[in-house]
């Protein structure tokens, strides 16, 4: 086994030196070597475990290299209690992996591993140097230290289960004895990258059942074509609420843009999570372009400007107020002429003004898809999983860990942070 050769508590730039003192306890094959499956081969050849991270790409951490824009926030520094808030499906099970294994044990492993952290708007946490690519060489080098073989190119194609326990793992280059297997292949989203959807092919292969996938934290196609008109237009402090039946499911302030097909932005990402399973005929989606203000509060404003500029017409008049790209359609929508002059503008046609303003209706067609979407939604049944450990409760010495699971979160880096504790909890479990 590997006993631990220095404290635990390292300074930045140094890392935790084990040394070989007897026979390897376990061989532990890790399927995919992205944010979860990295640190489950560390934490598992921390506890003396012979363990082989499985790459079929020639890179890990290919989805780590474009997330956050190629600067990686791959965590957000808030406590356990409010991290789980900001998690969509299955929070639950996720409570003893996030409180075993925190956002600030996260970002102390990262530091600690020579990779300097800084947190921003909305507590996330970035390398300081913006690279994602720091993150992967920072586990990477996390996993060399504790002598974990590393194997590009190499897929695994099959395993083998004897009497409900893993056996054989198979893979384009050959068939291993193993005595637990880490499945950590991520889900559908971003499929250039790798995620393909072996993990849930696995998991079926082994009797789970699993929660059909979707799209989340991805752009949403728009009806009627307006939104053309609009490509490229950010639209910050906004309202973006959604109403599905009678019930208000969705509504945040921020930010949230318009683009060649529809919308996008942290709204607009957020509110996907929650969308992705209902049927979008029945959803109803506006926006207030004006939250701070009332509608007595604006309709006052709009009468102040007016008063200003009686002999102008009211396209000029609103370009104080409004993005000019935005008034065309306000106006449109409003069915009031735009060179129409401000000093005979009924008071029917201020109302309707107030109202295209403050709800600013849009139809979703539908999510888009896969290859633009930054997680995935549905995976392995959780409730056939050990929440403390990840391990199979139907078939011994196989794990999940990562997208492949039924659980995602909100954007600001809770997803990563779901791949690190789940993959944390994993690994560690696997002892003598």
């Amino acid at each position: 086994m590997f006993a631990p050769a220095a404290a635990k508590n390292c300074s930045a730039g140094q890392f935790m030196r084990f040394q070989r003192v007897g026979d390897i306890i376990l061989k532990v094959a890790i399927v995919g070597g992205g944010a979860a499956g990295l640190m489950a081969a560390y934490a598992a050849a921390v506890n003396g475990n012979d363990v082989t991270v499985y790459e079929k790409n020639q890179k890990c951490g290919k989805k780590i290299y474009i997330t956050g824009k190629g600067r990686c926030n791959f965590t957000n520094a808030v406590p356990p209690d409010e991290f789980l808030q900001n998690v969509v499906n299955n929070p639950k099970f996720l409570t003893r992996a996030i409180y075993s294994f925190p956002p600030e044990r996260c970002i102390e492993f990262f530091e600690n591993g020579g990779m300097p952290v800084k947190v921003e708007r909305g507590n996330r946490a970035f390398p300081v140097s913006d690279k994602a690519s720091d993150v992967t060489k920072t586990l990477e080098k996390y996993c060399k230290n504790v002598g974990v073989d590393i194997r590009l190119g190499e897929e695994i194609k099959d395993f083998t289960i004897l009497n409900s326990t893993v056996s054989d793992i198979i893979t384009s280059r050959g068939t291993y004895k193993t005595d637990k297997i880490i499945v950590c292949t991520g889900g559908l989203s971003y499929p250039s990258t790798g995620s393909t959807g072996d993990g849930y092919r696995f998991a079926e292969k082994a009797g789970h059942t699993i929660k059909p996938p979707k799209q989340a934290l991805c752009g949403l196609n728009l009806a009627g074509g307006f939104y053309k008109k609009l490509q490229g237009l950010t639209l910050k402090n906004v309202r973006l609420s959604a109403e599905y039946g009678e019930k208000t499911i969705f509504s945040q302030l921020g930010e949230m843009l318009f683009t060649h097909f529809g919308i996008s932005g942290p709204l607009v990402l957020s509110l996907s999570s929650l969308i992705n399973r209902f049927d979008l005929k029945n959803l109803k989606l506006h926006i207030d372009l004006k939250p701070a203000l009332d509608i007595e509060a604006l309709d006052r404003r709009i009468l102040r400007d007016f008063s200003q500029a009686a002999n102008k017409n009211i396209y000029n008049c609103l370009k104080e107020l409004l993005p000019v790209s935005l008034i065309e359609i306000i106006l449109e929508r409003a069915k009031i002429p735009a060179d129409k002059k401000v000093n005979v503008i009924t008071r029917a046609e201020r109302a309707a003004l107030l109202t295209s303003i403050k709800n600013f209706d849009m139809i979703v067609s539908s999510l888009r898809g896969f290859e633009e979407a930054i997680i995935t939604s549905g995976g392995v049944n959780v409730n056939q999983i050990n929440p403390a450990t990840m391990e199979s409760k139907l078939v011994k010495g196989l794990y999940f860990c990562g997208e492949v699971l039924d659980v995602d979160a909100f954007t600001g880096g809770f997803n990563l942070q779901i791949a690190f504790a789940t993959g944390f909890a994993a690994g560690n479990s696997i002892k003598d």
